[in-house]
This record gives C-alpha cells, sequence and structure tokens, in this order.
C-alpha cells in the first residue's frame, strides 16, 4: 500500500514539474528575454546573462524535483566544471541529464536539436542563449563550436545526439571529436548513471519507475585527444579513431559504475 501510495505521488510529482517547467519556460520567453532585448546591451552580454538566468533557473528546477521526491541525485567532482572553455562530453541516459549539465556549469553554451528552436517552450531560450543548433550544417556546426570554445565559453555536447536506450550501449556520432580533433581541445567527460532507469527514449512522462530513480554525475578527469591519437594522421582518420575511443570510454565507466 505505502509503495502504492509513493507511486501515485510520484506520477502527480511529476506532471507537476512539467508544468513547472513549461510555465516557467513560457515567461522567460514571453517576458524576461524580452526585457532582456531592450536593454542597451551587446549581444553577447544579453547572451551571458540569459545563460546565467538558465543556469540559476535550472538548479531551481532540480531542487524542486528532489524535494517533491520524483528523483535523488548525486553530483561528484562538480568543481571541475568551474573553469572557462570546457569541451564537457557525456551519456545521455535521460531526458533531463542537459538540465543537470547546464545546472552544474555557469554560462555554458550547448549543441540543442533543431526543434527546440520551434517549440513553444524552448524556442525563446535558444535564441536568447544564443546555443548552437545542430542542423546547420556538419562543418559550420564545428566551427560554431570551436568560436564558441575558443571565445571562452564551455560547450556541452551529448555525442550520441539522442537518449540511449536502456540495455544498449552508446553510439557516438562524430560531432564532439570534430571540435576536439579540429580545434585543439581537450575533452571533459561526465559519466552520467540513472538508477532505476527514467525518462528515457520513447518512454512516456508518467511511466514511472517503481522506487525513486537516484541520478549519478561523476565529472571525470580531463582526456587529452593525443593519448587515444597519435601525432600525423589525417583528420579524419583521427575523429574517427577518436569515436571509437571515446565511445569505448563511456561503455567501460558506465559498467563500471553499475558494477
Amino acid at each position: 500500500m505505502v509503495e502504492r501510495l509513493d507511486r501515485f505521488w510520484r506520477i502527480v510529482a511529476t506532471g507537476f514539474c512539467f508544468v513547472v517547467f513549461g510555465v516557467g519556460a513560457l515567461l522567460l520567453h514571453g517576458l524576461l528575454f524580452p526585457l532582456f532585448a531592450l536593454m542597451p546591451w551587446s549581444r553577447t552580454r544579453r547572451q551571458t546573462i540569459s545563460r546565467d538566468v538558465i543556469h540559476y533557473a535550472l538548479r531551481g528546477f532540480l531542487w524542486l524535483m528532489a524535494a517533491l521526491g520524483v528523483i535523488q541525485y548525486e553530483c561528484r567532482n562538480v568543481d571541475r566544471l568551474r573553469r572557462a572553455g570546457l569541451l564537457i562530453v557525456a551519456n545521455h541516459p535521460s531526458l533531463i541529464d542537459a538540465v543537470f549539465l547546464m545546472a552544474l556549469t555557469r554560462g555554458a553554451d550547448c549543441v540543442v536539436k533543431a526543434e527546440l528552436a520551434s517549440n513553444p517552450f524552448t524556442r525563446g531560450t535558444v535564441r536568447a542563449t544564443g546555443w548552437i543548433r545542430n542542423d546547420c550544417g556538419g562543418a559550420a556546426m564545428v566551427d560554431d563550436c570551436i568560436a564558441s570554445l575558443r571565445a571562452g565559453s564551455s560547450l556541452i555536447i551529448f555525442p550520441e545526439g539522442t537518449r540511449t536506450r536502456p540495455g544498449e550501449p552508446p553510439r557516438l556520432q562524430r560531432g564532439a571529436a570534430n571540435v576536439a580533433v579540429r580545434g585543439g581541445f581537450d575533452l571533459t567527460p561526465v559519466v552520467i548513471r540513472c538508477e532505476p532507469p527514467t525518462l528515457t527514449k520513447g518512454e512516456k512522462w508518467y511511466r514511472v519507475p517503481p522506487r525513486r530513480p537516484r541520478f549519478v554525475i561523476d565529472v571525470h578527469p580531463d582526456l587529452e585527444v593525443a593519448q587515444w591519437v597519435p601525432d600525423g594522421i589525417e583528420a579524419v582518420q583521427a575523429v574517427r579513431r577518436l569515436t571509437h575511443s571515446l565511445s569505448d570510454y563511456f561503455s567501460r565507466e558506465i559498467r563500471r559504475e553499475s558494477a
């Protein structure tokens, strides 16, 4: 009986959190960000302030989810994200992975799906923050990512491009490796685990797991591209080799945490 009541509460609380997220996004899009546009600030200044607003708003949103008992979470080695110009790469088991990373990384840039720019709940945020859309073409997107990092922003990329289905190994695309190889950046890997799985690809929000899910967000030490890619090989081969090595890295670390 207690378990049923707990599960029912988490369904209600999850729905409430989605409503709060949607209403908050609409308020930012309809009120706050248009106000910023009227200020005599440069485009860079507006984007910086907008990203800070998102950062603190998402920190509050995570607090709300934990306070209502929807999730519990542990963040490890977060101090590693308090540096500028990081190329942050993470696995993607759940819908709210980006919420965690943006809440933990102040002023971060992010590569986002193109449909978020047309979604009424998120398009204002994408426009105000200047986040990089993934539909601008491979080379153009890589150039935008490199420019963002060289300007001092930290950049969040989910190399899989979409959420991993439970039980499947991560399948990485080459975008993050392209940025690292062509821009000469180290990688800051973040391994995300969620047990039991929740908000996975194709799963309805009300399909809550039998017990409260626990997220562990573990920021690992930086990885140098040179440790996986020898000098002297062509960029295309380097990108392919780095993508493969990074995929193995995430698979290995996820298995290790699960053991």
